[in-house]
């Protein structure tokens, strides 16, 4: 006994020293970010930096507005999930409710897959196969439009399939096991009253795991919003409106196309860049968490 009490204590321990460490790291970052990030704030102006279009910081008068910046993340992020989600969403009904053994197997496999293949393939395939597709597109649609410029496929509507492709293995696999871990009870009983199977999925089984399910879909709406590598192959870099035939360029992709040359104010700008994308996933994540414990509670 007293060896088992020892072994207890030690476990408790263990798991302390282990939660502390990751407050440790959440709040060492917020404090990092904030040091770096808000002194471009008071140098540049937070109406100038956050509400201009304009950026354009090697040039003689420099400007560093990142509206356009702003909202090519907000719009990207939002479609990919408007997307993403519902096709993730029910692809985990089928392999929870639906699949056979073998079949499940099968396309549990390649969702694994999807996971494993780093965000650059992504971008790869985006640049080679995605891009093309999307200039033939834009070639039909503004055939005689002489003031049209193209981009060669490289836009928005490339970046936003990439990351709606990108958001499925995190959607899928937890969504699945939320689904799975509903109690067979409840199953059991809605068939008993008189209903469908599909009634049973989507009347009882997914309110049921839909605390589990929004998890997944903030971890995927945190995937979109911090991807960087590969939207920076396929959307091109340029910061504009965000239309869907426009080339155009994220948060994450500002900071990793002008890091490595930027110097000065044009640097702090950019470690400010960094904080706004850093309080924007907080806030996503803040509102979604507060939904899912609302969830909880009516339940």
């Amino acid at each position: 006994m007293k060896k088992k009490a020892i072994i207890e204590k030690t476990a408790r321990i263990i798991f302390l020293v282990c939660a502390v460490i990751a407050i440790f790291a959440v709040c060492s970052i917020t404090v990092y970010m904030f040091i770096k990030g808000a002194p471009a704030l008071k140098k540049v102006g937070v109406s100038d930096l956050l509400f201009s279009n304009k950026w354009q910081p090697t040039a003689k008068d420099p400007s560093y507005g990142i509206l356009y910046i702003i909202l090519s993340s907000i719009v990207a992020t939002a479609v990919s999930v408007l997307i993403g989600v519902p096709i993730g969403l029910l692809t985990a009904v089928f392999l929870s409710e639906m699949a056979g053994k073998k079949v499940g197997n099968i396309v549990g496999s390649t969702v694994e897959l999807l996971a494993a293949i780093p965000s650059v393939i992504y971008g790869l395939i985006g640049m080679m196969v995605l891009n093309p597709f999307m200039y033939k597109l834009e070639k039909s649609i503004f055939a005689g439009d002489s003031s049209h410029q193209f981009t060669g496929g490289s836009n928005l509507m490339s970046a936003i399939i990439v990351l709606a492709i990108m958001i499925l293995p995190t959607v899928i696999s937890i969504s699945t096991s939320s689904l799975k871990a509903v109690n067979g009870s409840l199953r059991s009983a809605s068939l008993a009253l008189g209903a469908t199977k599909i009634q049973t999925i989507f009347k009882v089984v997914i309110p049921s795991a839909k605390s589990g399910i929004l998890t997944g879909v903030v971890l995927g709406i945190g995937r979109a919003l911090g991807e960087a590598m590969a939207i920076n192959m396929v959307a091109g870099g340029a910061v504009n409106l965000p239309l869907p035939f426009n080339s155009v360029r994220t948060l994450t992709t500002q900071i990793v196309s002008e890091m490595g040359y930027s110097s000065g104010l044009h640097r702090q700008v950019l470690f400010t860049v960094g904080l706004v994308l850093y309080i924007f996933i907080m806030i996503v994540n803040y509102l979604l968490l507060k939904a899912r414990r609302k969830g909880c509670m009516d339940e």
